[in-house]
């Protein structure tokens, strides 16, 4: 580990500018095109092997052609900042203070590319990559599609890693999985009528009342479960109606269904079914399109499973050791997302997956938003220890 810990020590400097210079560029989501034109120059000054962009505008680089694959996935997009005079500090100014990094994405999840990046040139100069491929990615428009970005990547550039290791946010502990996601759309249907004579029309509201008051006993039932718990909770709702003297004559509601380890495609379809049961409704997954900043068209499908690696598996142990070697013991804890990431895809192809990144996921989308420096700096330590360990 000597190694490793005296080169991250030699570019810990130039780690942590980049970091602000990572957060002092707005990425929002669908907007990435500055970042992803940084990201590539600090790739080409970091002597990465092959650096590419995809159609979708996703960024790759490359370090090393050996036969074992490894990638390290970063998302560089954020949610929007609606409330800046507020924050504490710009959330734009990559201004670190009492040791933390402030700004948004400087959590979720520009350290975490800071470091990965860094992690992979770090290992090219030790040579401890020579004999693996090594590569990491700034992937876009995760905030609303996650997974959609690298499901695009290997398919356009024919690319499966043998492993992958998400850097989302987790305090520094390793993530052995995540709960997976439904977003479903809900629609009654009723009979226009003039708002004079309601009695001749269907209220579609009315209709959907009861749906609605199904959706929150059946969360009630979900929090009361012990363990892992899954949560189901009504997001927005709307109606059309003919104009504002007239009766409703369709009730939408959105819906966000958050699945564990156990719960299948088949499991979510039948409570969506028994949601809408005996009433004038329909229910779907809640299609999202959007624009990439390339202007491709990206069509998500937010239906995913749960997943969990094995805790005996060979990449779970060999992030122990990598754990052990870069803080002196093994970890206390592991950490289970409560959010859906970019996993979503390498765990549908059956890659193992696994996730390690700096900073608190709480403070993830929050005002005033900050990772302690020396986390990802130690990230860096860990991916780059992560990289020897692959066998």
């Amino acid at each position: 580990m000597q190694p490793i810990n005296a080169a991250i020590d030699t570019i810990q400097s130039d780690l942590i500018a980049f970091a602000r210079d990572l957060v002092r560029t707005k990425s929002y989501s669908g907007d990435e095109e500055a970042i992803i034109h940084l990201i590539e120059k600090k790739m080409n000054a970091l002597d990465y092997d092959e650096i590419v962009i995809d159609p979708m505008g996703n960024i790759v680089g490359r370090i090393g052609s050996g036969r074992k694959v490894l990638l390290f996935d970063s998302h560089v997009d954020t949610v929007a900042v609606t409330d800046a005079s507020q924050w504490k500090h710009d959330p734009f100014g990559g201004v670190i203070e009492d040791g933390r990094l402030y700004g948004r994405g400087a959590v979720d999840m520009k350290s975490s590319a800071a470091a990965a990046i860094y992690a992979g040139a770090t290992a090219k100069k030790l040579g401890i990559a020579r004999d693996k491929t090594i590569y990491v990615s700034g992937t876009v428009m995760e905030e609303d599609c996650d997974g959609e970005n690298l499901n695009y990547l290997f398919e356009a550039l024919d690319m499966r890693p043998d492993y992958v290791v998400i850097c989302e946010p987790s305090s520094n502990r390793i993530a052995l999985g995540h709960k997976g996601k439904a977003q479903i759309r809900i629609r009654t249907y009723g009979v226009s009528a003039h708002g004079a004579a309601p009695e001749k029309g269907v209220n579609a509201v009315y209709e959907m009342a009861e749906i609605i008051a199904r959706i929150e006993e059946r969360n009630r039932e979900l929090m009361e479960t012990k363990g892992i718990r899954a949560t189901l909770v009504l997001s927005k709702i709307s109606s059309v109606s003919a104009s504002l003297n007239a009766v409703p004559s369709q009730c939408e509601v959105y819906v966000d269904r958050r699945t564990v380890p156990g719960e299948t495609e088949a499991s979510i379809r039948q409570e969506m079914d028994h949601l809408v049961s005996g009433k004038n409704a329909s229910w779907e997954v809640g299609t999202l399109r959007r624009r990439s900043w390339t202007g491709m068209e990206v069509v998500y499908q937010p239906f995913h499973p749960a997943w969990k690696i094995d805790r005996e598996h060979e990449l779970t142990n060999a992030c122990i050791q990598a754990y052990d070697d870069t803080f002196g013991h093994g970890p206390d804890e592991f950490e289970f997302w409560d959010f859906s990431t970019n996993a979503v895809t390498p765990v549908s192809m059956g890659i193992p997956t696994i996730g390690f990144g700096p900073g608190d996921s709480r403070m993830a989308h929050m005002r005033d938003e900050n990772c302690p420096v020396h986390q990802f700096v130690d990230a860096c330590r860990f991916y780059t220890q992560v990289i020897r360990n692959m066998e």
